[in-house]
């Protein structure tokens, strides 16, 4: 790498309770170059990004910014020296405008304890202007898209100076179009001479994207070197340690088995119109579609959230009424929310509280009173039958890694197995390793004849674990694709049609 490196850590080294969560790890970051930090949860990222912002200060080894050497950072002084770590949640303030979410950080910096509207939106309408995009300034950042925060929260590091910009998973939650959009805006910025790391789990966004390629594994740099060096294989075996063979397509056959549920012209206000569908037992059915075409709005309708107002349901060729969610679980349908840190878990309840918060009529009684035992009984056979690693059943499920916290999510389900089970995103946010883990737990489900539904804008996931895929736009259905018509190329051929 030619020039000099705008920032580099060297020999860092991190304990927690003797535990080494980085050991000896260097990097170095270089204006106007895309650098990947990748591994998997669990394997130092996120220590070594909270090491070089200055929330966790070293046990050994040095930063360096600028030419000037530290034995560790604080906030402070890495914002003065513009690094900015933009983090999943974003950490905007709901209840404050696009405009002043971008403006109250650079403006406290000046110790400014009030500023004005239109102040707010001046600065903010500077930094947008800097990187192209069009912001809703007057709106609160409650009521726009995750991609209009996402762009948000880059307004506001740059309005900071940011030298070196860290975006943590930033494509999570984003569409396709959104990805691409966000995409040419890091390229931009990298054009502008600004320095930028991100962690990101899809090897196709990383290899396409990133000028270098730093893997940690356990603590330590296991690979690096610039993105050319790398492939899907390489750079899945850098992460996992092991060579990760593809699962190998399993497609059902349509006609093998009973209809498990079948949806007739059905509509939802707003959202969904003359939507029909069919699933059979034992089967995967994929449902994409860009934002807004309708695809969330099929399992939300499916398990009673958004009331169906036109149209019939029929559940194991029986008609039936989903007006709520209490309705779809009484039919045996089971649904894991796209947000599980928000919609799908109690994160400061326990594992066991967690496993059975969906089938709690049916824990065994003593005297009428739920007790801990028959509890934790239940989820001990469900920790086993997941895999999911915890220390105890006991221990907070936000202590988990987001492949731990999903596969909780698919356990409580599956205390009183469901005949139908509608997943939205399943390993969105998880690592190579727990992604393909959850994959093969989703087939080991509809091999034993649960029927599945998975909503996702993954391509090659759902290319690879799906029987039939139908594509949503507009609220219809646009296609259906099965058999040999299911591809990563067709499938985008449709999303872009």
């Amino acid at each position: 790498m030619t020039g000099a490196a705008i920032l580099s850590v060297d020999g860092i080294e991190k304990r927690f309770a003797g535990v080494h969560a980085l050991a000896g790890v260097s990097l170095s970051l270089y204006p106007g170059k895309i650098h990947c930090l990748a591994g998997e949860n669990g394997s130092g990222k996120s220590t070594l990004i909270k090491t070089i912002s200055g929330v966790e200060v070293p046990d050994a080894g040095t930063i360096t910014i600028g030419g000037q050497t530290y034995q560790g950072l604080t906030p402070r002084t890495g914002i003065r020296n513009g690094i900015q770590v933009i983090y999943q949640d974003l950490s905007l303030f709901p209840n404050l405008s696009i405009a002043e979410n971008i403006a109250i950080a650079p403006i406290i910096a000046r110790g400014r304890l009030r500023f004005s509207p239109a102040e707010a939106r001046a600065i903010a309408e500077r930094v947008a202007a800097r990187i192209h995009v069009d912001l809703p300034f007057s709106a609160l950042a409650a009521d726009v898209s995750v991609a209009q925060r996402q762009l948000t929260a880059i307004c506001r590091a740059l309005a900071q100076d940011a030298r070196v910009l860290i975006m943590d998973e930033p494509t999570t939650a984003l569409t396709r179009r959104e990805v691409d959009s966000l995409f040419a805006t890091v390229k931009l910025l990298r054009a502008q001479g600004v320095s930028i790391a991100f962690v990101s789990h899809k090897f196709e966004e990383i290899l396409s994207i990133s000028d270098e390629i730093t893997v940690i594994r356990n603590g330590r740099v296991v690979a690096e070197g610039p993105a050319s060096g790398f492939d899907h294989a390489s750079l899945s075996e850098a992460m996992t340690g092991q060579r990760v063979n593809a699962l190998g397509r399993r497609r059902a056959d349509e006609t093998a088995a009973p209809e498990a549920l079948r949806a007739d012209r059905i509509g939802v206000e707003g959202l969904l119109q003359d939507v029909s569908l069919r699933l059979n037992h034992g089967e995967i059915l994929g449902v994409t579609g860009l934002l807004g075409s309708g695809r969330e709005a099929v399992a939300e309708a499916l398990f009673g959230i958004h009331p169906i107002t036109s149209g019939q349901i029929s559940i194991d060729g029986r008609p039936c009424e989903i007006r709520q969610v209490s309705d779809a679980v009484a039919q045996g349908i089971g649904y894991v929310p796209g947000d599980r840190l928000s919609e799908g878990l109690f994160l400061n309840h326990s594992v066991a509280q967690n496993v059975i918060a969906a089938s709690t009529d049916k824990i065994p009684r003593n005297m009428g009173l739920v007790t801990k035992r028959a509890v934790s009984a239940i989820a001990r056979r469900m920790i086993k039958a997941f895999g999911i690693k915890t220390p105890s059943d006991s221990v907070a499920v936000r202590t988990l890694s987001g492949g731990n916290q999903q596969r909780v999510v698919l356990a409580k389900w599956f205390v009183d197995k469901p005949r139908i089970l509608i997943l939205n995103g399943p390993t969105v946010g998880v690592d190579i390793g727990s992604k393909r883990e959850i994959t093969s737990l989703l087939r080991n489900l509809s091999a034993d004849g649960t029927a599945i539904i998975v909503i996702s804008d993954d391509v090659p996931e759902l290319a690879e674990i799906s029987d039939r895929i139908i594509v949503m736009r507009d609220g219809v259905v646009a296609s259906e694709l099965h058999g040999a018509d299911i591809s990563e190329s067709r499938i985008l051929k449709e999303l872009a049609a």
